[in-house]
């Protein structure tokens, strides 16, 4: 079954006339962009009804659609410690998994000042070289 995805537009349409049930629907079912849209929508219409689709979408396979739900709840000012709790911790596994991101794209750019006469199979290629030259006794 192929389902028409709605536009930017339509979910725009859908947070402005407070349409909760419509935004839920789409963050289930919607491809990545429109979960993404929805969430950010969600965060914007703020019902606490709409928790435990929020709760369920912060396990999405996409990153941003994990985060966008993850700012969806923390805009909802949720009293629960249980829920406090689990944005928290995924905001910091998100946190960590950027900072590891960042420090495999660190080394790539720097340069190293190796140069050819000082590596160590230059040095006793060097040596072998020099011995051989000395007359054998």
């Amino acid at each position: 079954m192929n389902l028409t995805q709605p536009s930017d537009n339509t979910i725009m349409h859908w947070v402005n006339t407070n349409a909760v049930a419509e935004l839920e629907y789409a963050l289930k079912h919607g491809n990545y962009k429109t979960r993404q849209l929805a969430a950010e929508g969600l965060e914007h219409v703020g019902r606490p009804s709409s928790i435990p689709v929020l709760l369920h979408a912060i396990n999405d396979k996409i990153q941003n659609v994990s985060i966008a739900a993850l700012n969806a709840l923390e805009a909802l000012g949720c009293t629960d410690e249980l829920i406090i709790s689990i944005t928290s911790k995924r905001f910091n596994w998100v946190k960590q998994i950027r900072d590891q991101k960042e420090k495999r794209n660190i080394p790539k750019n720097k340069k190293h000042n190796i140069y050819r006469w000082q590596r160590a199979s230059k040095k006793s290629f060097e040596r072998v070289k020099a011995q051989l030259k000395k007359p054998i006794r």
